[in-house]
């Protein structure tokens, strides 16, 4: 099965107006309509199947022209699987039960865009938001960008790792 990306997800890529992680990132530039899911996932980038029907089920990739559709893509996009959520707040949740990996899928967009919309200015720290991969690296990156933005603009990632 061949996958393309959408014209939500061309423009997902460019804006970063969708959550995604930096795997799903990276997996979802290589899906051009010549690489099929299987060659997709045996690229040792840490992808799961999981991750691909998330961007499916987002409307950012869809099988190409003449591609019977996946499995999970088939079904609604209510049925996709999502990462179990925890009974009780994890260790370190504020008063809003949010997991520390809720709070980083949340946090990692705002991240992105504060830091790439600083242009050349913010380069490198967007490069160091983009090579997080946790709730933790994010947060000692938190005080860097409230620098780089000011106060007023870094309120909202602020609230998407505290909160």
């Amino acid at each position: 099965m061949i996958l393309v990306k959408t014209p939500t997800g061309q423009q997902a890529l460019k804006d970063r107006s969708v959550p995604v992680t930096p795997r799903q990132r990276s997996a979802f530039i290589l899906f051009d309509g010549k690489r099929s899911i299987d060659e997709v996932l045996a690229n040792g980038m840490g992808i799961v199947r999981e991750d691909i029907d998330h961007m499916v089920a987002l409307g950012l990739l869809e099988p190409m022209a003449g591609s019977a559709p996946p499995p999970a893509a088939a079904n609604a996009p209510a049925e996709v699987p999502k990462p179990a959520a925890p009974a009780a707040p994890a260790a370190g949740s504020g008063s809003s039960g949010r997991t520390r990996q809720q709070r980083y899928k949340d946090a990692y967009p705002i991240a992105t865009q504060l830091t790439g919309s600083l242009g050349l200015m913010g380069f490198r720290l967007n490069l160091q938001v983009e090579g997080t991969t946790s709730y933790e690296d994010l947060l000692a990156l938190a005080p860097k960008i409230r620098a780089a933005v000011g106060a007023e603009k870094a309120a909202a990632l602020d609230k998407a790792l505290n909160d």
